[in-house]
């Protein structure tokens, strides 16, 4: 362990995070995981960096708890991002976590997910057919963001002429979840979860009175579901579309942002997988793990515990850093390298255990369809300009991302 590790361990406070972090934070990453994988934190919580110890978090729900009402009170007070995040399915334990999930699961399963293929397809080609031939385009602006949007909507059945809000309103919200949020961004997130429930209000009450004609959309199955005598609430509905909608779209907008970026920055990658296409799974895998579009995820301590020597108090904040996790080199050889035939991948961007994401399946194909269409129509795509990185930790992407035909 090096003095420049020691000096990053000794700076390091994720409430105030230096510019630099948030366009490469993998050496500090590195450094933390050296020197202090389970690092205690200025306000009392805990800095896990290690995959075993993300995974056997992941993996004992009974110990470690979803629940955020202890730690989201003292950041959002009574509010409506309060009431949001301790009611969608990722921020919860059973029993509410395993009604949700039973209810959104069939229609989230890899057979239901192969049958959006055709329809995301054709979704995919207009979106490219619009790109310029030649000149610069914006990829975050243009393609990426629009994707899921367009797919959370049809899962929902939102009609497409009430779209053009979500993505805002998925923005400020989830943005409320950063470290160090200023009053105005939780603001901006209040009013966001606000107006998404009154348009809510007015789109569960049609569904009601007028069912999807086959009742197989995902909002209709909640409206519908019941299990040994138990249904979702009016508002457990409401904040699970809300849910629905901001895991969809910043996570796959961010995958396929950093993907493409990894491509054109990586020599000899954009050409390996135009030449072997059949490399697409494994590369969405690597996209995954080598530039994580979820970099943070926290857990409550139900018990006192010990980690790596690092005894913790029952009660205590746990953040996960799964990019952290992901570039570990006692699990992946050459953590810091980009390759697209990486096997085995063992991944955490999906997270693990009960509540590994219920939406893996939808990223997967959205990404991987996304990815071949562009290069597919694009062979020559290059950077146009320097990208702008979202001054994030949590949610890890590109503001903008421009690029050309090449």
């Amino acid at each position: 362990m090096s003095s420049s590790d020691h000096a990053l361990v000794e700076r390091f406070d994720p409430r105030q995070l230096p510019a630099s972090f948030y366009d490469d934070p993998y050496p500090t990453y590195h450094a933390l995981r050296r020197v202090a994988p389970v690092l205690r934190c200025p306000d009392g919580s805990y800095f896990l960096t290690r995959h075993a110890d993300l995974d056997r978090v992941y993996r004992d729900p009974r110990s470690f708890s979803s629940d955020k009402q202890q730690q989201f009170r003292p950041m959002f007070g009574d509010s409506p991002l309060f009431e949001h995040h301790t009611t969608s399915l990722v921020f919860n334990d059973p029993p509410l976590h395993t009604w949700v999930r039973k209810a959104v699961g069939d229609a989230l399963s890899p057979r239901a997910v192969s049958a959006m293929a055709p329809a995301l397809d054709a979704l995919i080609e207009r979106l490219l057919a619009a790109l310029p031939g030649s000149g610069a385009f914006d990829l975050v602006d243009d393609f990426a963001s629009v994707i899921p949007v367009e797919v959370i909507g049809n899962l929902l059945r939102v009609p497409h002429a009430e779209r053009g809000p979500l993505r805002g309103w998925s923005a400020a919200i989830l943005g409320a979840l950063e470290f160090g949020v200023t009053e105005a961004g939780k603001a901006a997130g209040n009013r966001a979860v606000e107006e998404f429930v009154d348009y809510l209000r007015g789109l569960i009450a049609a569904r009601r009175a007028q069912p999807s004609a086959d009742r197989d959309d995902v909002l209709s199955r909640l409206i519908q579901w019941e299990s040994n005598g138990e249904r979702l609430s009016e508002h457990q509905l409401y904040h699970q579309c809300i849910f629905l909608l901001n895991a969809g779209h910043e996570t796959t907008t961010n995958l396929i942002g950093n993907a493409v970026h990894a491509l054109l920055t990586t020599p000899g990658a954009r050409e390996s997988l135009l030449a072997s296409p059949d490399l697409m799974d494994g590369a969405i895998e690597e996209f995954l793990r080598y530039d994580a579009p979820v970099q943070l995820g926290n857990r409550l301590s139900l018990a006192a515990v010990t980690l790596n020597g690092v005894e913790i108090p029952a009660g205590s904040t746990l953040t996960l850093c799964i990019g952290a996790a992901n570039r570990d080199p006692a699990v992946f050889a050459e953590p810091d390298a980009l390759k697209l035939d990486r096997h085995p991948n063992p991944q955490l961007a999906f997270g693990g255990g009960i509540h590994t994401c219920a939406g893996l399946h939808v990223a997967r194909l959205e990404a991987r369809t996304a990815i071949a269409g562009l290069f597919r129509r694009f062979p020559k795509l290059a950077l146009a300009g320097e990208p702008s990185r979202a001054q994030r930790a949590r949610f890890r992407g590109f503001t903008h991302l421009p690029v050309c035909a090449g």
